[in-house]
């Protein structure tokens, strides 16, 4: 999705990220407000949204693409802490400056709402502060998931865990859901997800070659990745069917 067609499509209600995103709940008179503060910003690949420590003039939901969150330590050693996938929010209100240096992974569209105007509204509109409450947490359930995963999970179990997470958040933006074959482009090289799951770039591409061996995923080229049975590739990932953690 290109910025113009998102452009062309501005109204809120027909935003592909509108019953997932920080305005999931928001009634027609709140959308018109957040239209009114809204504004689209498009990012390159490799491209930096914001970095760790600068002032933050704006928050708001990634609408399309897909962005990491990476946080550097005094030697300059670096680490991927977290992916941003469609509808997840970027920014803190309340929170002057980043945590995180933020980076288009893949080309990214962001929604964008001016900081001030937005914390004003969310203070007077009791929908918007809910549902970010639930973001939050769910983003804090997801954390703590993921220690899990980097603490106790196999090399392959890691694998299949970062797959079914990015298989399912690409399913629940389509109308035809976890039902049938579900087909993505990975967004993150192997050398990014070895980074991210602390694996080597010879485990993670070893791993692949192996469920793909095994048929719980197809593999066109390195990227374009199929996913029969999504049941499968949770089991796989040691989490039940029924949701599992990283949701």
């Amino acid at each position: 999705m290109t910025l113009n067609t998102l452009v062309d499509h501005a109204n809120c209600e027909d935003c592909p990220i509108r019953h997932r995103a920080v305005c999931a709940r928001c009634d027609a008179d709140e959308l018109t407000v957040l239209e009114e503060i809204k504004y689209y910003r498009s990012f390159e690949a490799g491209q930096t949204i914001i970095w760790s420590g600068d002032q933050m003039n704006f928050v708001g939901s990634v609408v399309s693409g897909i962005a990491t969150l990476t946080q550097t330590m005094e030697d300059g050693r670096t680490q991927m802490v977290g992916l941003l996938l469609p509808s997840d929010f970027v920014g803190r209100p309340g929170r002057e400056s980043a945590a995180y240096d933020v980076v288009a992974t893949t080309d990214l569209v962001m929604c964008c709402f001016r900081k001030k105007p937005f914390e004003d509204l969310m203070n007077r509109t009791p929908h918007i502060a809910q549902r970010l409450l639930q973001m939050t947490l769910d983003e804090l359930d997801a954390a703590r998931e993921w220690m899990l995963v980097l603490g106790r999970k196999t090399a392959r179990e890691k694998i299949a865990s970062l797959l079914s997470i990015i298989a399912r958040r690409d399913a629940s933006a389509s109308a035809k859901g976890l039902s049938g074959p579900i087909v993505f482009d990975l967004p993150l090289t192997r050398e990014a997800m070895a980074d991210y799951l602390g694996l080597t770039l010879e485990t993670v591409s070893r791993q692949i070659s192996a469920l793909k061996k095994d048929k719980v995923i197809l593999l066109e080229g390195k990227r374009h990745v199929t996913v029969p049975d999504i049941g499968r590739l949770m089991e796989e990932a040691g989490d039940d069917a029924d949701g599992g953690c990283l949701v």
